[in-house]
């Protein structure tokens, strides 16, 4: 079985792809930077069957005869694993879940540095041409689909148990509708044309001077 995972046509979410999210840890006060994203997909779509797949396999050949147990530890806490179901991204003003993921499933991904950016001939850019990958990167909005190669990984470390995934590689594959306001709303009717104001012939009338008013320093009318 393959540790790459490749999805294809699944829906972008959260991108933080051409820039990185930056966060700090308030105990040590380093800063962690982070390329990340998050893919929706209906449930049984091929790439997130085999995901499951994969994650079964690593959880056993991790933790052994306690793999079970494990498992369902780690889908009692969210914190702890990288997918989920749509209901669980819940906006916490609305109540609801974010746009898109109603209904379906998620992955979420990221690295420490840049994924490989692919281009729409399927070529990927060179690793030193970083304007070319920030322009195609900054393409990938929230709502658009994409197509993605992903790593999934066993966490068993001092902060616990869990399952993470690498970001390997992002290529735009199609627009979508944005999330969110999905772009300026529609004012058609709204307004008018406005009439030109008249011309100015003339030296503009002078400003009536302010009166003093005690108190205010000289230049703001003070006395």
């Amino acid at each position: 079985m393959s540790d790459v995972i490749f999805l294809s046509d699944v829906r972008l979410s959260f991108p933080h792809i051409a820039e990185p999210q930056r966060r700090v840890n308030e105990q040590t006060g380093k800063e962690k930077i982070s390329y990340n994203c998050e893919f929706i997909m209906p449930q049984d779509h091929a790439g997130f069957q085999q995901f499951m797949q994969r994650y079964a396999q690593l959880a056993q050949d991790t933790w052994k005869e306690h793999a079970p147990q494990v498992m369902q530890m780690i889908q009692s806490d969210r914190k702890s694993r990288c997918f989920g179901a749509g209901a669980e991204k819940v906006n916490k003003k609305t109540f609801k879940p974010y746009d898109g993921y109603e209904g379906n499933v998620f992955i979420t991904a990221g690295s420490d540095r840049m994924p490989q950016i692919i281009r729409q001939d399927g070529t990927p850019v060179e690793a030193g041409n970083v304007m070319e990958a920030q322009q195609l990167a900054r393409a990938m909005y929230g709502g658009c689909r994409v197509n993605a190669a992903i790593k999934p990984w066993p966490q068993k470390n001092m902060h616990g148990n869990g399952i993470r995934c690498d970001l390997i590689a992002i290529q735009f594959f199609k627009d979508d509708t944005a999330f969110g306001e999905g772009g300026a709303p529609d004012l058609t009717g709204m307004f008018g044309a406005v009439a030109a104001a008249p011309a100015m012939f003339g030296a503009a009338p002078a400003a009536p001077a302010m009166p003093a008013m005690p108190g205010l320093p000289s230049f703001l009318g003070g006395q």
